[in-house]
């Protein structure tokens, strides 16, 4: 183990950005239209479920939150479980994380490459655009930018931050477009436009009825839009004033882009009836920048393109620095080799585990191209998230029993009572969800079995079963008061 550590540079603003630019991106742009072809029937119930599946994500936000105020280093989740509940579900909870968002960064660098080609098509870069359709030019950018976003975050805080800070305001901005967009344009504007540019009439569909079990599995699926918040909680061995920052920022996080996803989205499903939407999603892969192009000034167009690509880019440094820093935090308590656990001497960041990252995100690359649907990826992040704020929800219950000296040291929303509140609302309304989605990826059809994420993400869980048994047996060698050892926090 290297005795360089990790140190303490990232503030509330920068904090907030990792939460903020890992949670927007697909999420934003693609997911609540894309919805539409994988939740068929969902109609003009988008933004309920949206709204929805908000109410799980809150409970565990604020589970991460209070968890974070007592055990702020880094590997947040693993670290909360591990010593609020039991190691072994701690480890379990934190690879099924890791697994999912390390291949959605696969996912989320693969989708980029269409957005720049989008872009190159409003500028008139014709060749261009026509070699970015081009297989393996895709893969080998997506991979590119994946690996250039390794290499910022081996190079520290400081450059990690001034990539993202600047990246999330000028999303924000971008993205405000959009919002602006639906105050003057609606749909009768958008009928105009598509009849004048592609001589295209289209006749928007009533509402349909509501469908309980319809909206149930749009809700769920739409649940990922929420993730990204416990970004924050993986960098608490790098938060300033981390008792206070942490917690703030996770509320600040997912209140603040819950706020913004809705806006958003209600802008472009006030613009375009959502049956053209439904019935596009059936025929190619579709965007926000993609919708509102009809209707928006050539300008106006670009801006938003270009504000869709930066929020799918900005969540790769972001969501590389999280599963980075569980593999840190595994192999800091002997779970996972030590190598991974190294420190650059000058950049103070786990340059081994970022490597590692790297080489598991090229992995979710090369399965999007060969899958040919995104949402698997996605499928496989909502699964893996699900079970781990099901956890940190149950550990906010247990924690008191488990270990009562780091539940001592909670130093926000002390009440007890609020927090059974909070943990078993979680632990209810997570759970319902996990069931909601496993029965729909299970009952779907596909053309192989390895296009279901639930047997994908039993297979993962087996082997990290497999290697803390190893593991375990190994450290008990050394320690035999191992379950008391993981009772403490690790060292700074």
């Amino acid at each position: 183990m290297s005795n360089t550590k990790l140190t303490r540079q990232m503030g509330l603003l920068a904090l907030i950005a990792t939460g903020v630019c890992s949670m927007l991106g697909a999420s934003i742009n693609v997911v609540p239209f894309m919805i539409q072809r994988n939740v068929p029937g969902i109609g003009p119930y988008v933004l309920p479920a949206f709204l929805f599946a908000a109410i799980p994500a809150l409970f565990a936000a604020f589970a991460y939150g209070i968890l974070s105020s007592a055990m702020p280093r880094a590997g947040g989740s693993y670290i909360y479980a591990s010593r609020g509940l039991n190691p072994y579900l701690g480890f379990v909870a934190s690879f099924s994380q890791w697994f999912g968002l390390s291949i959605v960064i696969g996912v989320i660098s693969y989708l980029t490459i269409p957005f720049i080609r989008d872009i190159s098509s409003n500028f008139g870069w014709n060749g261009i655009a026509e070699t970015l359709e081009v297989g393996w030019v895709r893969v080998s950018l997506a991979l590119g930018i994946i690996w250039g976003f390794v290499l910022i975050n081996i190079q520290g805080i400081k450059s990690y931050e001034k990539i993202v800070l600047p990246m999330m305001f000028l999303m924000f901005a971008l993205g405000g477009i959009v919002i602006f967009s639906g105050l003057i344009f609606d749909s009768s504007d958008f009928l105009r436009a598509l009849q004048e540019k592609e001589s295209r009439n289209f006749e928007p569909t009533p509402v349909v009825p509501f469908d309980l079990k319809v909206f149930l599995s749009a809700a769920a699926l739409l649940f990922s839009s929420f993730i990204g918040f416990d970004s924050i909680a993986q960098a608490g061995g790098e938060a300033k004033n981390p008792t206070k920052n942490l917690p703030k920022a996770i509320v600040l996080a997912i209140v603040g882009v819950g706020a913004f996803y809705f806006l958003f989205s209600a802008s472009v499903y006030h613009i375009v009836p959502w049956s053209f939407v439904a019935e596009e999603a059936l025929k190619k892969d579709i965007s926000a920048p993609g919708l509102l192009s009809y209707v928006l000034p050539s300008g106006w167009g670009v801006a938003i393109l270009v504000g869709a690509a930066i929020a799918l880019i900005n969540d790769l440094p972001a969501m590389l620095l999280s599963v980075s820093r569980l593999m840190f935090a595994w192999a800091e308590d002997g779970i996972f080799p030590a190598a991974i656990s190294k420190v650059h001497l000058r950049n103070h960041t786990p340059y081994v585990a970022l490597l590692v990252a790297g080489c598991m995100a090229s992995i979710g690359v090369i399965g999007s191209h060969f899958a040919g649907d995104f949402f698997l990826g996605i499928d496989i992040m909502v699964t893996s998230m699900m079970v781990n704020f099901l956890l940190m929800c149950i550990t906010l219950v247990a924690i008191p029993r488990i270990n009562p000296q780091l539940a001592k040291e909670i130093s926000v929303v002390k009440n007890r009572k609020t927090q059974l509140l909070i943990g078993w609302s979680g632990i209810l309304t997570l759970s319902a969800f996990l069931i909601i989605h496993t029965y729909k990826d299970l009952t779907s059809e596909t053309t192989s079995w390895y296009f279901h994420s639930t047997p994908i993400w039993l297979i993962v869980m087996g082997l990290a079963s497999i290697i803390f048994a190893y593991k375990w047996k190994q450290l008990k060698k050394y320690d035999p008061d191992l379950t008391n050892t993981f009772l403490e926090l690790p060292t700074e």
